[in-house]
């Protein structure tokens, strides 16, 4: 008789009975995990080294995995030892999608080994730029060679001769923070110590468009420094030939006054001369401006009618240095020339200074974009050392040198006006730079308003039916690099040298609009920021996460959004 399957038994050798399956399968579970587990830690193993950073895991959109295995993997990587590596390998390639998505892919082609080997060490480790020389003194007029052919981005056949850039980035795209030791190599001196900070140099970019007063600044400039020698102007030129006098030409011959500005600190004023009919806007001539940068340890951008104060230069670096961050950026829009300095000292006699922190939505011809408003002027709330804010302003930034080498004015944008403040200012803060509002101004601007002599300066939209068009295609551009153009398709816009001019990935676009109350959908601001910034909430709560190294602060520790206390209010709260 054929025993019923109830009652079947299998025995082993020897004559024991085997375990059921009843009884086995709880003990191949146990094993399976075993196994998936070593597995899994195998494959951590053998991933590309990511340096101890989260940058490969968010690059892959998965966020949890990077909580849950981030810290199984650092400890993992310090203690890895060299292993022979396995005729199949599995290594992460981007497929170029709209999602940043990954796909993987096997090869199993022994020859092809060191191919792969180098992949992975191009994904663990970008290539790091080497930080050329810096020379001091130096001028673009020593540099023939140094120069290089660009088509016009306005006409797009126009060829220009233009500097090249002193050096490339020092930060990728979606690399890493970067470090103390790169960004102490940026840096020139008047006399070869760096701990001497009256001889590090100072680098003045000025965009002028047909600007009477540009020879006015350059002046002061070099007469109200303490220290002139450690200073060197870039003045990019639009002017129209024979009817406008280039900024560097002195107001009397130099052999009958040989102590003008113009010709006792010749050797430190680069005058690049650009026809006025090719001025697109103010970002392409400070684009050519940060092309004239040549590594020195402080860089600064004014406008062409500004007026110094006395001894700006030592209280404007004693300023920067109080923040102990080495990417802090101090800007701000500068408060009116009238009444600001001692007419018998030249100092200033303010006590007060704008901060950054009105901003919201605007519509024109161009499309929705951020525009700041009218800023706050207040005596400072934080006292010992400049103050945070969120924004950025074109019309004074000062930092140090390595800020225009990694976030350098867009090529690809003409016609531009209202907009360049956030572009800069937020791919900024993807490279991990902060911003400041100064505890002083150091110099002042002269407004059309009240000035009557001002109202007669072109400007350079005078041309504006030449390059018809431009400016709107240069603001899609803008905005989708800086990601606030969500609902346009990012295959229809222009993406030149986007790893040049695009963001960064320190921090994300999404954080900084999380953060301030932005949003990029909707097309609306949280109204009332001043209210967090103004009052030094904002510098309370975020300044006590700078880094150690100084080298700025780490929003990784910050989860903050930004909401209007005052919803109902139609009155800006500025306060």
């Amino acid at each position: 008789m054929i025993p019923s399957a109830s009652t079947t038994s299998i025995r082993r050798s020897g004559g024991r009975p085997l375990p059921s399956m009843g009884t086995l399968f709880p003990i191949l579970i146990v094993i399976a995990f075993v196994f998936y587990t070593l597995g899994f830690i195998q494959s951590i193993r053998n991933l590309p080294d990511i340096n101890g950073s989260d940058m490969f895991f968010t690059a892959a959109g998965h966020d949890a995995l990077r909580r849950a295995v981030l810290p199984l993997y650092q400890k993992v990587q310090q203690r890895k030892v060299k292993k022979t590596p396995t005729t199949t390998t599995t290594i992460p390639r981007d497929n170029n999608n709209n999602n940043n998505k990954r796909e993987f892919i096997k090869d199993e082609d022994i020859d092809s080994k060191s191919r792969i080997k180098s992949q992975l060490k191009r994904m663990k480790e970008p290539a790091a730029v080497k930080v050329p020389e810096a020379k001091w003194p130096v001028t673009i007029r020593d540099e023939p060679a140094n120069f290089e052919t660009i088509i016009h981005p306005g006409d797009g056949k126009t060829e220009m001769s233009v500097p090249k850039f002193w050096s490339d980035p020092l930060m990728t795209p979606t690399g890493p923070l970067m470090s103390r030791e790169t960004a102490l190599q940026v840096g020139s001196t008047t006399d070869g110590d760096r701990e001497n900070v009256n001889s590090r140099t100072i680098f003045i970019a000025i965009a002028s468009y047909r600007d009477y007063q540009c020879k006015e600044t350059l002046d002061s400039i070099f007469t109200r420094a303490k220290y002139p020698n450690r200073v060197r102007v870039a003045i990019v030129d639009q002017i129209e030939d024979g009817v406008d006098t280039p900024c560097n030409t002195p107001f009397q011959p130099c052999t009958e006054n040989p102590n003008q500005t113009a010709c006792k600190y010749k050797g430190q004023i680069d005058d690049y001369e650009m026809e006025a009919e090719l001025a697109i806007g103010p970002v392409f001539a400070r684009h050519i401006g940060h092309r004239m940068y040549r590594g020195e340890y402080y860089t600064m951008q004014v406008d062409a009618h500004v007026t110094f104060a006395q001894d700006w230069d030592t209280d404007i670096v004693m300023q920067l240095e109080a923040t102990q961050n080495d990417m802090a950026v101090l800007s701000t829009y500068l408060s009116d020339i009238s009444g600001a300095l001692d007419p018998a000292t030249g100092y200033s006699r303010m006590k007060t200074r704008p901060i950054m922190c009105n901003t919201d939505y605007e519509t024109d011809a161009q499309g929705a974009h951020l525009r700041h408003k009218s800023q706050p002027e207040r005596v400072p709330t934080i006292q010992e050392m400049p103050q945070m804010q969120p924004y950025w302003a074109a019309g004074f930034s000062f930092s140090r040198g390595h800020f225009v080498v990694n976030v350098p004015y867009d090529l690809y944008q003409p016609m531009i006006f209202q907009g360049e403040e956030s572009s800069i200012g937020i791919r900024a803060f993807t490279y991990g730079y902060d911003h400041y509002a100064p505890q002083r101004s150091i110099c002042f601007h002269t407004y059309a308003s009240g000035h009557e002599e001002r109202n007669k300066v072109p400007h350079f939209w005078q041309h504006a039916a030449k390059y018809a068009g431009t400016g709107k295609k240069a603001m899609v551009r803008l905005l989708g690099l800086i990601g606030m153009l969500p609902e346009v398709d990012p295959e229809t816009w222009d993406h030149r040298e986007e790893e040049r001019y695009g963001a960064g990935s320190v921090r994300s676009l999404e954080k900084f609009f999380t953060t301030f109350g932005i949003d990029v959908h909707r097309k609306r601001c949280q109204r009332h920021l001043c209210s967090f910034v103004q009052a030094g909430k904002m510098h309370r709560d975020f300044q006590k996460y700078l880094r150690p190294d100084g080298m700025g602060i780490d929003y990784n520790n910050i989860d903050y959004t930004f909401t209007d206390p005052s919803p109902d209010s139609v009155e800006d709260m500025l306060e």
